[in-house]
């Protein structure tokens, strides 16, 4: 079974699709996030709030959420701590 990250506000994706996660500050990831949006393949996760971090899954396509980069980062090893122990 893969694990699921929460992402806030009711929404979540599977770990093991996400290929990054990324600030939303940067230039080069601003026109990721247009290019994703032109393309059909943007997703929106954050409930109306700010953008404060951004995922780029294996299908292409870019999930904005308004949880930090750290935060989604400590559920993530926080969910594979948890599986070490049911071993």
């Amino acid at each position: 079974m893969s694990d699921i990250i929460n992402l806030g506000f009711g929404n979540a994706v599977m770990v093991a699709r996400i290929i990054s996660i990324v600030s939303p500050k940067s230039l080069p990831i601003k026109r990721l996030k247009e290019e994703a949006r032109n393309a059909g393949k943007l997703i929106d996760a954050t409930a109306g709030r700010q953008t404060r971090s951004i995922l780029i899954m294996d299908s292409g396509h870019i999930v904005l959420s308004a949880i930090q980069p750290q935060t989604l980062i400590r559920r993530i090893k926080k969910g594979e701590s948890e599986e070490e122990k049911l071993k």
